[in-house]
């Protein structure tokens, strides 16, 4: 049996990765300081409650365990914190990978599959969005980010490092048995914040900008589901196993949903609209961001299998009304 040692393992997407590996037959451990995740995310295999930013305790686990692969969630993911308090940013998630990547390379050079963003691009150029777009963020959370996938680079040159950079689009709905879900503190996901409105009273969803070149004015994003994702890095974890190097991935739909058809699709699945608000586009939004996934579909063999926003939502849904207060 193998072993995934999992950074960030008790997070949104990281939670839903380790359930994914288990499944493949993984032995999986998790490496979490619950800073941001969720003790009880940890159901699949033994937790190591740590920081990323302690190197003898990265050095640790991954002696320990002795993993074939690791897979790294840990990040801090607020844009708007980033850009109040872009030094915790830099040093979480930059600083931070560099000691596992390193620790990595001292170990054997174990690979790495890295839980990158499509942030890391910026404003788009030309749509959908292909790995060979430039990369040119606009926040420190994506500059923090595309650090990383050059630092990967870099060591995969220097010193032999495999790596699997996963660029994701936007991650959203919940595991479809409801065993896990997404809870952030606080919740900024647009599926979230809109299902809420539609149950609860004075929760408000607000709409930033309506005068978007886009069909119905409103911005267009990507969403797929977490449950692709996390099948996308046991995809790229069997990928590495044959193919060294230093790769990257989009991890989308190549389907753009608006915000007006996202409240829609709530609406259908609540029988009830959420309560809405307009207000001004927030700077550096982007009217719209689409992947291009081809690649990881021709090289990972990978599908989409939950990604409609009918799907999404009705996970969201399900997961929102078990873990109700």
């Amino acid at each position: 049996m193998k072993t995934v040692l999992v950074f960030g393992g008790a997070g949104y997407v990281g939670s839903h990765g380790c359930k994914a590996f288990a499944q493949r037959g993984w032995n999986v451990v998790t490496f979490d300081d619950l800073s941001r995740g969720w003790r009880d995310a940890v159901r699949w295999g033994d937790l190591i409650e740590a920081s990323l930013l302690d190197r003898a305790a990265v050095a640790a686990a991954i002696r320990s365990t002795r993993p074939d692969l690791i897979v790294h969630f840990a990040a801090f993911a607020y844009v708007g914190e980033s850009v109040g308090d872009p030094a915790i940013y830099y040093y979480n998630n930059t600083v931070g990978s560099l000691n596992l990547i390193e620790e990595a390379r001292a170990a054997g050079n174990v690979p790495i599959i890295f839980s990158s963003t499509c942030a890391t691009y910026g404003v788009p150029e030309t749509l959908p969005i292909t790995e060979e777009h430039p990369q040119r963020p606009i926040n420190p959370y994506g500059w923090s980010k595309l650090f990383v996938e050059r630092m990967l680079a870099d060591l995969n040159v220097a010193h032999g490092l495999p790596s699997v950079s996963l660029r994701y689009f936007n991650a959203a709905g919940a595991d479809p048995e409801g065993e896990i879900g997404e809870r952030h503190v606080p919740e900024t996901h647009a599926i979230p914040l809109a299902i809420e409105a539609a149950l609860v009273p004075d929760a408000p969803f607000t709409v930033f900008g309506t005068d978007f070149d886009t069909p119905d004015g409103t911005a267009v994003r990507d969403y797929i589901h977490v449950s692709d994702l996390a099948c996308a890095h046991v995809a790229a974890g069997e990928f590495l196993a044959g193919n060294p190097g230093a790769h990257v991935f989009n991890l989308g739909t190549g389907t753009g949903t608006s915000v007006l058809e996202l409240i829609g699709a709530v609406e259908r699945a609540v029988g009830r609209k959420p309560d809405t608000r307009f207000g001004p586009r927030r700077p550096g939004d982007p009217a719209q961001l689409v992947a291009s996934a081809r690649k990881a579909r021709e090289v990972l063999g990978w599908e989409t299998r939950h990604s409609s926003i009918e799907n999404i939502v009705a996970s969201a849904l399900n997961w929102r009304l078990r873990n109700a207060a």
